[in-house]
């Protein structure tokens, strides 16, 4: 049986001076919202390139996401199985 479920992802920037701040939502098929955070500074002696900021700051703000999702699949397998799970390392 194949089952297709989506996810929606939203990704928002704002730049002040230096900084590049940027806030995400993850809303997943049982409607449940993960939200994330993530920033960027730039250093001074760098060339004012904005979309290097907004890549920083975003890919931080899908790792926050990413390990509360994990945390969240490791509590609802636990509750199931009634023992605690681990993630894997590499």
């Amino acid at each position: 049986m194949t089952t297709l479920v989506g996810w929606h992802v939203e990704l928002e920037f704002s730049e002040v001076g230096d900084r590049t701040s940027a806030v995400g939502l993850v809303r997943l098929g049982d409607g449940t919202e993960v939200k994330g955070h993530g920033y960027a500074m730039r250093h001074p002696s760098d060339p004012e390139q904005l979309r290097v900021g907004e890549e920083i700051a975003g890919s931080r703000v899908l790792m926050d996401i990413a390990s509360q999702l994990l945390q969240k699949a490791h509590i609802e397998i636990d509750e199931v199985s009634g023992r605690q799970s681990r993630p894997l390392n590499r």
